[in-house]
């Protein structure tokens, strides 16, 4: 097995680079992102990469340009200089969020990702709404989510917040202790080679502690948990694509104070409302004042969680904020590209017709 197919590489994405072979360029994936530069591995081995002036132009939005777990056509190193990332190849899948704060902007967590690990803390800080959220994440990006439950030692029925997890998130899920190791070969076990694995979760959920105990060494420092709300500052700052000692390839992505989905409302999650929307008597029921509701028929006869329906709703009000924001935001690009344009042609208009 060649150094890349450890990562990853597979008939899919050679087929798409093909046409960039004849240009000198080999293929590589890309292992850590740091501001304007990264980490890929190519089939010699490890280099450091930035991106092509021409790659960066012609993107149009953040979610064109690389992110860890690409691959990427490559440019080798010469002279001394580092690689650059001439294309980025087309992607399975994405996760992608909208990037914290006011903007409607994009962030591209990781790329070509097979299933997302969905951590939460079995301690006080333990959230069903919230998990359901990260689970949207996955489903919607077509990387079924593992949900992860750490701290299952700090849990006295951890049973029962398996069966809730199970229920809301429609995924597997599996608890595990750092401090025991109650659950981790099963988790171990689920890593399968050359697969690509995503975490995902808020600070001091134990993410960086169940890194070491996957990787087997200290990859990453553990920071305190802060007493008053048991959570913890942010220990990786950066996403990083890490081998596994069995093969398997997981993404360690920081923690998230706030996750707000990119792609789509998160409807494949919530499959239970779906499926009872189907038996409302208008297609378009909004699930509110409509009469013969079956979703909220389902609330009031107590086969529904009502606050699965909140959950569902204040997804569909974000993912419609965030529609309107990305078509002003293209409209806004449009309306500058055409002014440049325009200013391009009088000027040129202008040397035409100046005396020669």
């Amino acid at each position: 097995m060649t150094l890349i197919e450890r990562f990853g590489w597979s008939s899919f994405f050679e087929t798409r680079f093909l046409s960039f072979a004849p240009e000198g360029l080999i293929p590589a994936r890309i292992l850590r992102e740091e501001r304007e530069w990264f980490l890929v591995v190519a089939p010699e081995g490890e280099a450091v990469a930035e991106t092509s002036g021409r790659l960066r132009h012609a993107a149009r939005s953040r979610l064109d340009l690389p992110a860890v777990g690409d691959w990427v056509a490559l440019e080798p190193p010469s002279n001394g200089g580092p690689a650059v990332i001439q294309a980025v190849l087309p992607r399975r899948n994405r996760i992608a969020r909208k990037a914290a704060g006011y903007a409607a902007n994009p962030q591209v967590l990781a790329a070509n990702v097979d299933v997302l690990l969905v951590a939460m803390a079995l301690d006080g800080d333990f959230n069903i709404r919230r998990l359901e959220r990260y689970a949207a994440l996955g489903w919607e990006s077509e990387a079924p989510p593992l949900v992860v439950l750490t701290k299952s030692d700090a849990c006295a029925d951890v049973d029962l917040r398996v069966a809730d997890a199970r229920a809301a998130t429609g995924a597997d899920v599996l608890a595990v202790s750092a401090v025991t190791g109650d659950g981790l070969p099963e988790l171990a076990a689920r890593l399968a080679p050359r697969r690509t694995h995503a975490l995902a979760g808020m600070s001091g959920v134990g993410k960086s502690t169940l890194v070491n105990r996957l990787t087997g060494r200290g990859v990453q420092a553990v920071r305190e948990i802060r007493a008053s709300d048991g959570r913890g500052r942010h220990t990786t700052t950066r996403r990083d694509l890490l081998l596994l000692p069995g093969g398997a390839l997981l993404v360690d992505t920081p923690g998230m104070r706030e996750l707000a989905l990119w792609d789509g409302p998160g409807e494949t999650a919530f499959f239970d409302i779906g499926a009872l929307a189907s038996r409302c008597r208008f297609r378009d029921c909004r699930h509110g004042a409509e009469p013969d509701c079956a979703v909220r028929s389902a609330v009031a006869d107590g086969l529904l969680d009502p606050g699965r329906l909140l959950g569902h709703r204040k997804l569909l009000k974000e993912a419609a904020w965030l529609a309107r924001r990305e078509d002003a935001g293209l409209a806004r690009a449009e309306k500058e590209r055409w002014k440049t344009l325009t200013r391009e042609a009088k000027r040129q208009g202008r040397s035409k017709r100046e005396p020669r």
